[in-house]
């Protein structure tokens, strides 16, 4: 395939959908409960705000998190006024929306009232407007009105994607779609005011089509991979401080690395893969022939939860056999050290950024063409079956193989890590 062609088709993948229609009827619903009981308004969806991934129109397929902003009356200021005013704004909130959605999970979440809708969920900020277009909306752990700027992070989107000839949107999405395959704990804000940055940085790319987007996501990666550590950066429009939860250089740095194959690559089927290794399922693979008869039995997380990463979880595993001393396999790729057959693996969670409760899948995924002629490619999406949410393997035959973790909380993918596992020769 065409370099355009793939990006045509990655772009297209990525957006939203038809659940926009169910977003907007949701957001419209939200907004008519809460004008009829602050304002007295029937049937009214006036003094919303979509922000957010959503209305800075970055979003893609599979979002799970709207925000949503509920400009209160003004004459209402006074009324939430102290320490206890950001709670009882919030409370009022929460027990209108609690009235119009019965049966649904709603909850205060120190400045927001989440309402867990089967698909996504809303998190509704209710907040007082300023002459100059601010915000002011309630912490409950602050007990005190903070100040946002979402209008202006909105605005400069628009800006910088209508000098970019949409460059900037589209650039954004697939980061998005990035950081939500390769396990990037980064919130959406981080990834626009980054992509904002490169655009502010370099002109290379703003009229450039999607037969010059390999060029443009591997410059984007090189300069991700080359950005200090900070703990935070200023948010495109606002400057406001928006903080980094986790290192994403060394993560670029792959991402880097794979578009430079893929490019090399070019107009071959294996430069598809590598885009895929990249961006995930969203990109097209082109058809081709093996040697062997196989089924596919590869599974893929995304078909079975929303995948919305926002922490962060790292995986490792034992090796171990018979008259050998155990190693860590990360250790072993470092050196780059291939496996044997007949070794005993034990994957574990070596770090994760959630507390407990949650639920831990997994993914045994054979590569080569030696697990297409003995059809065990394997890939299902299955449970624990080691200690600790751990899962157990055991070595069989060579080819590039690969073990996955996903950590799933409330319905959604929030963090996963991959591993790869090299075995070298055959067992009998």
């Amino acid at each position: 395939m065409k370099t355009s062609e793939i990006f045509d088709a990655l772009l297209e993948n990525l957006k939203v959908g038809d659940i926009s229609a169910t977003i907007a009827a949701r957001r419209d619903e939200i907004t008519k409960a809460l004008n009829k009981n602050f304002r007295d308004k029937d049937g009214s969806t006036e003094h919303k705000l979509m922000i957010g991934s959503y209305g800075r129109y970055t979003a893609i397929r599979g979002i799970s998190d709207l925000d949503m902003l509920y400009v209160l009356p003004a004459s209402l200021r006074a009324t939430y006024e102290g320490e206890t005013g950001p709670r009882r704004a919030l409370d009022r909130v929460r027990d209108i929306l609690k009235a119009r959605y019965p049966n649904t999970n709603i909850r205060v979440d120190q400045c927001v009232v989440r309402v867990q809708f089967t698909n996504f969920k809303f998190e509704v900020q209710p907040a007082f407007e300023n002459d100059d277009e601010s915000f002011d909306y309630p912490d409950t752990v602050a007990k005190s009105w903070k100040v946002t700027k979402p209008r202006a992070e909105i605005s400069e989107t628009r800006t910088c994607n209508q000098r970019t000839s949409n460059n900037m949107r589209r650039l954004a999405r697939m980061a998005r779609a990035w950081k939500n395959t390769n396990g990037v704990s980064m919130g959406g804000l981080l990834i626009d005011t980054l992509v904002h940055r490169l655009f502010a940085n370099t002109s290379d790319y703003d009229t450039a089509g999607t037969d010059k987007y390999d060029l443009m996501v591997r410059d984007f990666f090189e300069f991700l991979a080359d950005e200090p550590d900070k703990d935070y950066y200023l948010a495109l429009g606002s400057n406001q401080r928006v903080k980094v939860k986790a290192r994403f250089q060394p993560k670029a740095k792959k991402a880097y690395n794979r578009c430079l194959e893929a490019i090399a690559l070019e107009g071959k089927a294996a430069a598809n893969k590598k885009w895929r290794e990249v961006f995930g399922t969203s990109v097209p693979l082109k058809v081709t022939e093996s040697a062997f008869n196989f089924k596919d039995t590869e599974e893929f997380i995304e078909n079975r939860y929303p995948v919305e990463i926002s922490e962060t979880v790292t995986i490792n595993c034992q090796v171990t056999q018979s008259g050998w001393r155990p190693a860590a396999l990360r250790d072993m790729l470092r050196t780059k050290t291939l496996l044997l057959p007949n070794k005993d693996l034990d994957f574990t969670i070596t770090e994760c950024s959630l507390a407990a409760s949650y639920l831990v899948k997994w993914k045994v995924l054979n590569r080569g063409e030696e697990a297409e002629r003995r059809d065990e490619i394997r890939g299902q999406i299955v449970g624990s079956n080691g200690t600790n949410e751990g899962r157990h393997e055991k070595t069989r035959f060579r080819g590039d193989h690969v073990v996955e973790c996903y950590i799933v909380k409330h319905g959604v993918v929030v963090a996963r890590d991959l591993i790869e596992v090299p075995i070298s020769t055959d067992g009998d």
